[in-house]
């Protein structure tokens, strides 16, 4: 039976809610929806009254990908939700500092994604999965892609007819470098000399920078260099990098900031240098992360680089093995990126450290908030938050914000 609903605000995963709660996917605050509530969900809501933040979604796929939640919101109705996420959740904390303006990352501008591929009768499909669905939605006109990995799409698919088993599915991380595409599969058939061979060939054909199977590199056309900074890095396969080189310069502008002239830096989960090396242009750093493959990168990259002040490099579970706060009492400012379940031990050193000035990045308002509050709570001034969009029309956020004692 159909049942009509108000919506009064949006989930976590962008769905909207009415009282009950009810969820509807792709529903606004405010609008009034029908549909039949299975299980408290509406799986097929009807608007009848929409939003005047609604807007005709501009991609066709939308309908039938996942790969966006929000596209059918305005920009601004986003861009102040995602504000509003992070606010609620320091909210919760008792903190309540300045906000500075969203930095959004302009359409067809992500360079890393994972994409799914598989075999169809009628050729290779490539896409995103649909929402709470197995089935692959193919994206031949993405707007979030960079185009060169939009354009990439049936190459990819070439290497499901090549690698894929029958019925099983490749995962796909595609990264745009400056040299090309490093592409780095997983889930495929076991390497055997005849598939290495034809996979060789295939990065030949498509011209990939780098092609990864299963872990393993079948070969490297040109190294696909990231510019972090004066310095050029080739991560390993698969490796972390902030999805747009947009977003990536707004968080590196906003700890650059926080930083200001402090003379040694500490850069903890460093990764391959994305903060590291372009704040070697004005003082020392010590770059700790988890990943020995990852300072490695890193390393190198500032030896080949001209004109940096001295890095040096630390490969250390800071989950497990945290620096401790006389470790880090020596050095004038932190940068601190940590994954999603932020970093609870570390910033509790940092904490109890007493250093000036910390730059927190993160990807998760709720443990961002959290450790946020430990600092707070040990003397630090929360100064303010920028929230940076780089996962433009999903329900991901970033965030940095900056911290001083003193």
């Amino acid at each position: 039976m159909s049942e009509t609903h108000v919506i009064d605000r949006l989930g976590h995963l962008g769905d909207g809610i009415a009282p009950g709660p009810v969820f509807a996917p792709r529903c606004l605050p405010g609008e009034v929806v029908t549909g039949e509530v299975e299980e408290g969900r509406i799986t097929a809501p009807r608007i009848v009254t929409p939003s005047a933040d609604r807007v005709k979604a501009p991609c066709p796929h939308y309908n039938a990908c996942g790969g966006c939640a929000l596209l059918h919101a305005s920009d601004p109705f986003v861009a102040d939700w995602k504000v509003d996420v992070v606010r609620t959740a320091l909210a919760a904390h008792s903190l309540s500092p300045e906000f500075r303006s969203i930095a959004t990352s302009p359409p067809r501008s992500r360079r890393r994604a994972v994409l799914s591929a598989r075999r169809g009768k009628k050729g290779a499909i490539v896409g995103f999965h649909g929402r709470r669905s197995d089935t692959i939605t193919e994206i031949s006109q993405c707007h979030l892609l960079h185009p060169d990995i939009l354009a990439a799409l049936p190459n990819l698919g070439a290497l499901a007819t090549l690698g894929a088993s029958r019925k099983g599915e490749l995962s796909i991380n595609v990264v745009h470098s400056v040299a090309g595409l490093d592409v780095s599969v997983t889930e495929g058939k076991p390497l055997d000399r005849r598939l290495e061979t034809d996979l060789a060939q295939a990065l030949n054909k498509f011209g990939f920078a780098r092609l990864t199977w299963n872990g393993e590199i079948i070969a490297t056309e040109t190294p696909p260099e990231q510019m972090f900074g004066v310095a050029a890095v080739v991560p390993p396969p698969g490796a972390f990098l902030q999805a747009t080189r947009e977003g990536e310069a707004a968080l590196l502008d906003a700890v650059r900031e926080i930083v200001g002239k402090a003379g040694s830096v500490i850069d903890l989960f460093a990764g391959c240098g994305t903060f590291a090396l372009p704040l070697a242009q004005s003082a020392e750093v010590h770059a700790v992360e988890g990943l020995a493959a990852m300072t490695d990168a890193l390393s190198l990259g500032w030896r080949k680089a001209q004109g940096l002040h001295r890095v040096t490099t630390e490969t250390r579970d800071l989950f497990r093995n945290p620096l401790m706060a006389d470790d880090l009492a020596r050095f004038d400012a932190a940068v601190i990126d940590p994954p999603r379940a932020g970093a609870e031990a570390q910033v509790a050193a940092l904490a109890a450290s007493g250093i000036k000035r910390i730059a927190m990045v993160s990807c998760n308002a709720q443990t961002f908030a959290r450790d946020a509050k430990t600092l707070v709570d040990a003397g630090y001034e929360l100064n303010w938050v920028q929230v940076v969009d780089q996962f433009r029309w999903s329900t991901h956020t970033e965030q940095v914000a900056s911290f001083s004692r003193g």
